[in-house]
């Protein structure tokens, strides 16, 4: 079992920043693969970004070169440095963890932009 818990979403200005946490417990040496996804109002759940043990990154091709994944092993936490930020950007922002082919989902934190 792993318990994702997110903090750092909020209301900003577009070309604005924000920074997102989501920290891990529980197995977290069976975490193969971690990252955040967002979801819009009647839209599906889509990825943003992920990293995997290896360390490598991907983005979707609307964030890339705005967000940024990264993560601190010692403190099991993954953040999402969002800059630029566009109103279309407005979702609910989850982080996710892989683990064996389960899927493992924190609660979400509310992103706002406002133009």
């Amino acid at each position: 079992q792993v318990q994702l818990v997110e903090s750092g979403g909020g209301l900003v200005q577009a070309g604005g920043s924000l920074r997102l946490s989501c920290a891990a417990s529980g197995s977290i040496f069976s975490i193969n693969r971690r990252g955040w996804y967002r979801q819009a109002p009647g839209k599906q759940r889509e990825l943003v970004a992920l990293i995997v043990r290896g360390g490598t990154t991907n983005y979707a091709d609307s964030v890339a070169g705005r967000f940024t994944i990264s993560r601190d092993s010692a403190k099991n936490t993954v953040y999402l440095q969002m800059n630029s930020l566009k109103p279309e950007d407005t979702a609910v922002y989850y982080c996710h963890a892989a683990v064996d082919g389960r899927s493992y989902w924190g609660q979400g934190t509310q992103v706002t932009v406002s133009s």
